[in-house]
């Protein structure tokens, strides 16, 4: 078999098993969208059989008989406002140590990666505890202090490895021109740093749009809290309801498939920039 005919034969392998694991990923988001437009008893006698109309019932239930509006709102406002306040604060972090380079900015870069290596169930009922000290127990302020100081370890790691690529004559000429330190980050420095910017919204909003355990534990009970929650108060001890389950979950799905979509040349030339750079 000549050398050419061997690597034909490996494309189509590869092609072959990427395909495979394509469908076995993509399935599950399929099955939800076909469910999500069927009744609950159509989902009953059989869950993979295809939907025999547009029913848009399950929707029309969710967004006007139920809690779940007020559910989209708390998710909407602790992802916006989280990643905001994360974009804000941690690439001026990831900026200064890299830059600055001291033994100070070291130490403190090294204490923000050693926050990474701490589960959070060993530090959640502390957690807790002075969230409730300060008065931040059961609003949606608490939850937003949480991921922006859980994000800041994972970000400084990022931003420092893309500072690094950025020359620093480009600073010296600006700080030269006369632009302060700020300018010079907010108009040269940050504006290069898009790709990984975009890495850091997907990633991060994804973990706080999906995330459960927070806003579950955190926000007062017997109010509307995130889509996720909302969605898990239907799965009964001895029976669900599937139709609002599988509603919920596409309705949740929709918001980050767009960004994701919309964000997604960004995002993989953040991530592939971030592997070759020291």
């Amino acid at each position: 078999m000549s050398m050419q005919t061997r690597k034909k034969t490996t494309d189509v392998m590869l092609f072959v098993v990427i395909l495979i694991l394509a469908i076995l990923f993509f399935f599950p988001i399929f099955f939800n969208l076909m469910s999500a437009f069927k009744s609950n008893g159509d989902i009953m006698r059989n869950a993979l059989s295809l939907p025999t109309s547009l029913y848009l019932e399950n929707f029309k239930y969710l967004l006007t008989e139920t809690e779940f509006p007020r559910a989209i709102l708390n998710s909407l406002i602790l992802t916006v406002v989280s990643i905001v306040m994360q974009i804000l604060i941690i690439p001026m972090a990831g900026y200064a140590i890299e830059r600055r380079n001291a033994r100070w900015t070291n130490f403190v870069f090294l204490y923000f990666l050693a926050g990474m290596m701490i589960p959070f169930q060993a530090y959640m009922i502390p957690l807790f505890k002075e969230l409730k000290m300060l008065g931040l127990y059961g609003s949606l302020a608490g939850p937003i202090l949480v991921y922006i100081a859980g994000a800041i370890g994972f970000g400084c790691l990022l931003y420092t490895s893309f500072v690094k690529g950025i020359p620093k004559e480009i600073e010296e000429a600006a700080e030269i021109d006369g632009c302060s330190r700020y300018s010079i980050f907010w108009k040269i420095v940050f504006p290069l740093l898009g790709p990984v910017t975009a890495s850091m919204i997907i990633l991060n909003g994804l973990g706080i749009w999906n995330d459960f355990l927070m806003p579950m534990l955190v926000l007062p009970s017997g109010e509307p809290k995130t889509m996720v929650v909302e969605i898990y108060r239907y799965i009964g001890e001895f029976s669900s309801r599937w139709d609002m389950i599988f509603a919920g979950t596409a309705l949740s799905v929709v918001p980050v498939l767009i960004v994701f979509v919309a964000l997604q040349r960004y995002f993989v030339k953040g991530i592939s920039a971030g592997a070759t750079k020291g």
